[in-house]
């Protein structure tokens, strides 16, 4: 087990990696505070056999177990999912002593966590993540929310969890397409942070591919690692060092809210904007040709998607403009200088922009 320490004075918490620990979640959460009440959040495709599994360890441990299975996918982020999951906690007799524990995926995670963050004014929660994206990067650094009609993750709050547990053997149960959509946050830690990361990957791609899981402990808990550094120096994201998470986002977010939230995963709209970013800040002449090649090479080694989606790109365009980095109107955009370091730039040109989008 590697265990990932966010230091955050009274709100610090661990971070704890294994292969087949889903069952010590009850003694995780127990060793973290008084509770006799938990309420599960998870999806269907994630009750049985994960959020089952984790409802039998509280058991366990003596607390009485609630757990309420919403539909997966993207459109599960909205408000009329969260009011029904304020009226589930209701009914439940959910309390200070309560806590939320979210299984699941990222939509599970900021949907669970937004719930606990704004039900009595906020009660604790804890976080299981079951897909390499949320494990490697939704789960840590308490930004829970939802998505509205026209902007993604628009609405929410920041909220740290009690404790992340991560159990690599529930990416057995992934759909590959979801496992592969994934390694695109932890490609991103690499391009943004961490040269020698990009480098394990490159080395390790057949390894990745098939799932090896003392390689996915040492990735995982790498990529959290880097999360949680950042995290702490910017918690709420007011330096702007936290905005360098976003590498690929401000296209990635444009890509989905046009494609109807669940058409194509986040993991894939992150890729997708990883390459047009790349693009973009070659022509700006901030990274030479070979970081692009080498950026592509790797998504080309593990079959990743690249092409953008079928979209007319005054529409992007006019997406990305509700992006959450947008300040006093103008784009701000997360784009490298070198591999392993990246800049917050704004004043970019629109046609700039555009033509990222159609090379």
């Amino acid at each position: 087990m590697q265990t990932v320490r966010v230091e955050l004075a009274e709100r610090s918490y661990d971070v704890r990696i294994a292969t087949g620990n889903l069952s010590e979640t009850g003694p995780f959460l127990t060793s973290l505070g008084d509770a006799s009440h938990a309420v599960i959040i998870t999806d269907t495709n994630v009750q049985e056999p994960h959020a089952t599994g984790v409802a039998e360890s509280l058991v366990g441990e003596g607390l009485s177990v609630d757990l309420i299975a919403v539909e997966p996918g993207e459109p599960t982020k909205s408000i009329e999912m969260a009011a029904g999951l304020w009226e589930g906690l209701l009914d439940a007799g959910t309390d200070r002593r309560s806590v939320v524990v979210a299984v699941g995926g990222g939509v599970v995670g900021d949907l669970a966590g937004f719930v606990a963050a704004t039900y009595g004014r906020g009660i604790r929660f804890l976080q299981v993540p079951t897909t390499l994206l949320a494990q490697v990067d939704s789960s840590v650094g308490g930004k829970v929310g939802i998505n509205l009609p026209k902007a993604k993750n628009m609405v929410g709050a920041f909220l740290q969890p009690l404790g992340v547990l991560i159990d690599t053997a529930t990416l057995d149960t992934l759909p590959r397409r979801e496992y592969l959509a994934g390694l695109g946050e932890v490609i991103k830690y690499g391009v943004i942070l961490d040269a020698e990361l990009f480098g394990l990957l490159e080395a390790n791609v057949p390894a990745i591919l098939a799932q090896q899981h003392e390689l996915l402990v040492e990735v995982i808990a790498r990529c959290c690692r880097l999360k949680a550094d950042v995290v702490c120096r910017d918690e709420r994201e007011e330096t702007g060092l936290r905005s360098m998470l976003n590498y690929g986002h401000t296209f990635g977010h444009a890509f989905e809210t046009l494609c109807g939230y669940g058409e194509i995963l986040h993991g894939e709209a992150v890729l997708i904007g990883m390459v047009c970013a790349a693009r973009l800040a070659a022509r700006l002449n901030r990274v030479d040709d070979a970081f692009v090649k080498r950026q592509h090479y790797l998504l080309t080694e593990l079959g990743l998607p690249l092409t953008p989606p079928a979209l007319d790109p005054d529409r992007v365009i006019e997406a990305m403009k509700h992006d959450k980095k947008v300040a006093h109107g103008r784009w701000r955009f997360v784009l490298p200088t070198r591999l392993g370091h990246v800049e917050l730039v704004d004043g970019i040109e629109e046609a700039d922009v555009r033509a990222a989008l159609e090379e």
